[in-house]
């Protein structure tokens, strides 16, 4: 029963944020089109210039695969801090995967975006 109050209560919490940021954008769109706006202003200048030359399955790629090879060297130090430090078994498992999956996520991020600059 647990259970499923969560996810209940996860799905009406997401459901909230999507339908109040749409709701939000539509009427704030409508009320500068009343003042007589250009619909141009709705699109980014980075939209209406060229699409970026590296494909998205790349980046994609290349961040899945950095962050498992941070989340496997998060394991490996997890079971090297509880053989030789005096760390509690799930402290030492679950701090070091967090960091490590963490600075696995911003080094994809750092490759991607010098990929990006590349081509």
């Amino acid at each position: 029963m647990e259970v499923a109050f969560v996810f209940v209560s996860l799905f009406i919490i997401i459901f909230g944020i999507f339908y109040l940021h749409y709701s939000t954008r539509n009427k704030e769109r409508l009320a500068l089109i009343e003042k007589g706006a250009d619909a141009s202003i709705f699109f980014s200048a980075k939209a209406a210039q060229k699409k970026s030359p590296v494909p998205i399955w790349r980046i994609l790629i290349l961040n899945i695969a950095v962050l498992l090879i941070g989340i496997g060297i998060g394991v490996f130090t997890g079971a090297l801090l509880e053989t030789y430090t005096v760390i509690e078994h799930d402290i030492a498992y679950t701090g070091s995967i967090f960091l490590m999956a963490g600075l696995g996520l911003f080094t994809g991020f750092t490759l991607s975006k010098k990929l990006i600059d590349k081509e």
